[in-house]
């Protein structure tokens, strides 16, 4: 009876095993299931944030030509970087084995500044002279249809990537302020004085433009939504000025401003979330993995 015992808990055993390596099987198979399937993936969200303006003029214009000293000293003196303007995507991306194709529609506000100062003397008593400074803000709204590629670097909840591609941006509308400030030499004293700003539509000095664009960001996985922070700096690289309407706002031209040919950039900054649009199952949380 003893020597059949051995074989007996073989006998017994033998069940046993077979369930345990088929468990094992079944379960390596979900997780293989579970990888292709994290492999690809659909996100839809939006973004919002800020952006920076500097524009490069390409070609100066003006009304006012002086006559007495060198015209280079009325050009309008850009300013980098100094008017804080706004924009907000909605942002749908597909991903798959580390790299994205995105398609992000923005709405951008932008703005910039530029001023330029002129000056008028008599030329049988230098003492007798007026000095003009016209300071002008921009403020343009574009429609950009950005298309993306990411490349985003390995890691669990928090995933680094890069991003490039170009767009093209739609004019919807623009205004401009005028304000002309400046000392009065010659009406027997020192008079300073500053005017009401003059603000007019804009729309017609500007049109569509196209560049491209770069930056960097990180996606932090927060459940089954991905929260999404990026820089990026776009390039303008085609004329943003309407050069048939140059000089066709009378109102521009009697305070002796002409638009110059431009190119724009931008730094934006954003945040957002994300949405996957592929699931497993109600329980499967697509990000955790």
């Amino acid at each position: 009876m003893l020597r059949l015992l051995p074989l007996l808990l073989v006998v017994l055993a033998l069940p046993l095993h077979a369930q345990v390596k088929k468990k094992q099987g079944f379960n390596n198979r979900a997780r293989n299931e579970n990888m292709k399937f994290l492999e690809k993936q659909w996100w839809l969200g939006f973004k919002a944030g800020a952006n920076l303006t500097d524009v490069v003029p390409d070609t100066r214009y003006t009304i006012i030509t002086p006559t007495n000293y060198n015209a280079t000293r009325t050009e309008k003196s850009y300013d980098s970087y100094n008017k804080t303007g706004s924009q907000v995507s909605l942002e749908v991306t597909f991903y798959f084995k580390g790299f994205s194709f995105s398609v992000q529609p923005t709405y951008r506000h932008s703005r910039f500044t530029y001023h330029n100062d002129y000056r008028w003397t008599n030329p049988e008593n230098a003492a007798e002279r007026l000095e003009l400074t016209f300071n002008q803000e921009q403020q343009i709204d574009y429609a950009d249809l950005p298309l993306l590629v990411k490349y985003e670097f390995t890691g669990n909840k928090l995933r680094p990537y890069v991003q490039a591609g170009a767009f093209y941006g739609l004019l919807i509308d623009a205004t401009k302020s005028v304000k002309v400030s400046g000392v009065d030499y010659a009406s027997g004293g020192t008079n300073a004085f500053e005017n009401e700003a003059v603000i007019v539509g804009a729309k017609d000095l500007f049109e569509n433009y196209w560049g491209w664009l770069a930056g960097a960001g990180v996606n932090y996985n927060l459940g089954n939504v991905r929260l999404v922070f990026d820089v990026a700096y776009r390039q303008g690289m085609s004329n943003m000025a309407n050069v048939n309407n140059r000089f066709g706002n009378d109102r521009l031209n009697g305070i002796g401003d002409a638009q110059d040919d431009l190119t724009m950039r931008n730094i934006t900054v954003s945040a957002g979330v994300l949405f996957p649009l592929r699931f497993l199952s109600n329980s499967f949380k697509a990000l955790d993995q």
